[in-house]
């Protein structure tokens, strides 16, 4: 092994997650990488974190998906998760939903896709009336959700609209931290690529989502009313994104369980071969962080 690369000495892989759960009396688990794939769910994931919750642990999902809690549930159940795998969840687009009817009154540009406006409907219920949505050269502050069209476009794309954003000096909510997820084997830009090119021109960016406190603080507060307090030490986080996952849980202060096969599989895996030892530890250091332990899927 070359000098700086991977040590597993110091971070152990596991077979499955029921050489950890003894440890732990609450999961903060990842949903789209770990759970999902955006088409389909891990079967053996699910059945890992039920098996969990029959040994009398708590399941909180914490994802940044950019829709309201409820529309993510739907979504989840839809694709077969089954809902005794896990017992509350908590997205960026919850947090994203609240600062909006945080700033009843004030117009918003949407930025991002259709299938997205379910952020604001629910707020308009929330408030009882509509949210004023308008245009980038009315608006009062700008919520970015995504790319509008991620198949087709990049965020370089983007460059000439955000210029625009930030001659106006408006804030940007970021739905979204997430800078590629993975659809089956597709990688597609999410609304973190196009608020992270915005704050690079000096644009004010608010992200909601991980791996930043807001999120984790609502995930604990999920926890505290299914369990009450929990100690840090007894949380377990569990993650494919070393910039989202890894890193938050690290500034959050609880352990992560890092999983291999998910969001940067092409990085550490290059042309299918065998694990990039040297890649992986890069991604600890630019992440900040070290996981506990590392698997290649969730199994139990």
């Amino acid at each position: 092994m070359t000098a700086g690369a991977f040590d597993e000495s110091r971070v152990p892989f596991i077979a499955g997650l029921h050489e950890l759960a003894g440890g732990y009396d609450a999961i903060l688990c990842d949903g789209w990488g770990v759970l999902i794939d955006g088409r389909r769910h891990f079967p053996e994931a699910a059945e890992a974190l039920r098996r969990f919750r029959a040994t009398g642990g708590v399941v909180v999902l914490i994802t940044n998906a950019s829709r309201p809690d409820d529309e993510v549930r739907r979504q989840l159940l839809g694709l077969g998760v089954p809902q005794d795998c896990f017992d509350d969840l908590v997205s960026a687009g919850e947090l994203a939903l609240r600062e909006i009817v945080t700033r009843d009154g004030q117009a918003v540009y949407h930025l991002g896709p259709a299938r997205d406006d379910g952020l604001f409907r629910e707020a308009a219920r929330r408030l009882g009336a509509p949210v004023m949505r308008v245009g980038p050269e009315a608006a009062d502050y700008v919520v970015c959700t995504g790319l509008l069209n991620e198949r087709n476009e990049t965020p370089a794309d983007y460059d000439a609209q955000l210029e625009t954003l930030k001659a106006r000096d408006l804030t940007m909510l970021c739905a979204n931290p997430d800078i590629v997820v993975a659809i089956g084997n597709d990688l597609v830009y999410c609304a973190g690529a196009l608020a992270e090119r915005y704050a690079a021109i000096g644009g004010r960016v608010l992200t909601l989502g991980k791996p930043h406190a807001p999120i984790y603080a609502a995930a604990c507060e999920r926890l505290k009313n299914l369990r009450g307090d929990i100690d840090k030490s007894r949380i377990l986080a569990i993650g494919d994104g070393a910039f989202t996952d890894l890193a938050g849980a690290g500034r959050a202060g609880f352990d992560c369980l890092f999983i291999i096969h998910g969001v940067h599989r092409q990085a550490l895996y290059p042309e299918g071969g065998a694990l990039d030892e040297t890649a992986l530890e890069s991604l600890f250091l630019r992440a900040g962080a070290r996981p506990k332990a590392l698997a290649r899927e969730l199994f139990w």
